[in-house]
């Protein structure tokens, strides 16, 4: 008996001297663990990640409603002899296309809104086709389709501009519904800035706007 409890006795304490330092092994690693988790290093980290992701996110979306103007300046002298020549021959003022160019794309010949507007003068891709555009991207055949489609709005309302420029963003159901410009804000806005647009690119007396 006395046998059998000595050999008991010392099981008992090898059990223990095996289980006890596992047990605080793994209360170190997980005390290691948690801090590392609430290390404000890392959890600083991921915060920026996160921040970055949905700067990133956001850079997209403004990207595709407000396409990132190249340089106006160099852009406008690129296009600038192609645009005098298709604006004259619909006798539009070529100062407004590159005024409508600037408020549609910034100049930008890639750009898409989110509408599925493309190219410098954001056309439409079913306006384009009916204008004949086979390269919407192609900023020759754009400006040539843009203009001759604003053509076709000032000719529809008898030659107001405002009245052009408000289809041209809206669409012409809008101004035939309001019976003028409609009540939307990012159309009067739209407006107004190309107006600004056509001032500056005018480069002398903006005279009568209001007719072509």
């Amino acid at each position: 008996m006395e046998t059998e409890k000595t050999i008991k006795l010392i099981v008992h304490a090898l059990f223990a001297g095996i289980i006890r330092p596992i047990f605080l092994v793994g209360l170190i690693w997980g005390i290691v663990s948690i801090s590392r988790h609430n290390d404000p290093k890392i959890i600083t980290s991921k915060i920026y990640k996160i921040a970055k992701i949905s700067k990133t996110a956001n850079l997209a979306d403004e990207t595709d409603r407000i396409p990132p103007p190249a340089s106006d300046r160099k852009a406008e002298r690129q296009y600038h002899k192609f645009i005098v020549q298709t604006a004259s021959q619909y006798q539009i003022d070529p100062a407004l296309i590159k005024a409508i160019i600037m408020a549609e794309s910034g100049y930008n010949p890639k750009a898409v809104s989110k509408k599925g507007a493309k190219g410098l003068m954001q056309l439409m891709p079913e306006t384009a086709e009916a204008l004949g555009v086979e390269d919407i991207f192609n900023p020759r055949q754009n400006i040539s389709g843009g203009v001759q489609y604003f053509k076709h709005l000032v000719n529809r309302f008898n030659g107001d501009v405002k009245l052009a420029l408000a289809a041209y963003n809206a669409g012409s159901r809008y101004v035939r519904n309001y019976n003028g410009v409609p009540p939307f804000k990012a159309t009067r806005c739209y407006i107004k800035k190309v107006l600004k647009y056509y001032k500056k690119y005018k480069n002398q007396s903006s005279g009568d706007i209001d007719k072509v």
